[in-house]
């Protein structure tokens, strides 16, 4: 039996995460809960947005949850001359055949670096839609599917910075969550320096926690984690709280709920539950939704944050207390 076949408890899904995380942590020094947050995403199957001021850290992470996870990486750097070919590929005439052959692009792996994704014009970043959302590539009339797990690690720059196009909704829709690192403490900072002048060299390696087939399993046993109809609710509450603010023009989409629900999983497993508790679900709000909600115009000549009518809705919204059956488990243990 290999390791996709393999069943593996949450309990020990939470085990091998907290592995994984303290493997990362040897390499990028203090930022654990948004280090928590990246793993999350992945755990969830899903894609992350990682977005914050250049030199902070992004690709670092990137690169050493591959190396941890065990995973096939490629870096693809986004820059205003890219096309979209470049990044699913295409097709190559070879003069010994006398017939065109596809050269599969940087796409084709498990965890892709989308390095300064919004610093290419949209037409190239559409090019990942496809791969995101289907997990496949279409070129010349050709789909290819994508090897699982796939998932994408972008960073971007903030808008404000120059050269910089703003990601369209519908691309960040597809990111299950966005997450920012931020300065690091003095300490930290200094941390860095000390490691790298005690390891001598400027790569930093990782030996492999998981492997694919691994991180795979971990990947389906959380769908065995149980979520009660009232916390369900409760996710749809919040989301649908977003699209009523003052504040917000566009709010969250239904994918907005989906990506509540699976984060929330991720994070009961890391605390070694089977089962999802509110207090899950409040810890993933803000990264879950916020980059799905659109302000009214005058809000940002007030400098209002997404992440602040979130934490407002959050206030707003009564949480659940209960702990019944969920209607699917019941329908299930009926049969």
């Amino acid at each position: 039996m290999n390791d996709v076949d393999r069943s593996i408890p949450a309990t020990e899904v939470g085990h091998l995460a907290r592995a994984v995380l303290d493997a990362v942590g040897t390499v990028v020094v203090g930022k654990r809960e948004a280090l928590e947050l990246v793993l999350a995403g992945i755990l969830a199957g899903g894609h992350v947005l990682l977005e914050d001021l250049p030199g902070l850290g992004k690709t670092l992470t990137a690169r050493s949850f591959a190396q941890a996870l065990g995973l096939d990486f490629r870096r693809l750097q986004f820059t205003p001359d890219l096309l979209p070919a470049d990044v699913t590929g295409s097709f190559l005439y070879d003069q010994r055949s006398g017939d065109f052959s596809f050269r599969a692009g940087p796409l084709f792996t498990n965890l892709l670096l989308a390095d300064e994704i919004n610093r290419t014009p949209p037409k190239t970043q559409s090019a990942l839609l496809e791969a995101m959302q289907e997990k496949q590539v279409s070129v010349e009339g050709v789909t290819y599917r994508l090897d699982e797990p796939f998932h994408v690690l972008a960073t971007a720059n903030p808008i404000e910075y120059e050269g910089t196009y703003p990601l369209p909704e519908a691309q960040l829709d597809r990111f299950l969550l966005r997450v920012s690192f931020g300065y690091p403490q003095r300490d930290e900072e200094w941390e860095v320096l000390r490691r790298r002048m005690d390891r001598r060299r400027e790569e930093a390696q990782i030996e492999p926690v998981v492997d694919a087939g691994t991180l795979r399993a971990m990947q389906a046993a959380l769908e065995d984690v149980v979520v009660e109809d009232s916390v369900g609710r409760y996710i749809v509450d919040l989301t649908a709280a977003t699209r009523e603010h003052p504040s917000v023009l566009v709010g969250a989409s239904p994918r907005g709920s989906l990506a509540l629900l699976l984060l929330a999983r991720v994070r009961a497993v890391f605390a070694g539950r089977d089962y999802v508790v509110p207090e899950d679900v409040k810890e993933v709000a803000a990264p879950a939704l916020a980059h799905r909600i659109t302000l009214r115009p005058e809000m940002w000549l007030r400098r209002v944050d997404p992440s602040f009518v979130v934490g407002e809705v959050l206030e707003q919204t009564p949480a659940p207390a209960s702990g019944a059956l969920p209607s699917y488990a019941a329908g299930r243990a009926g049969r």
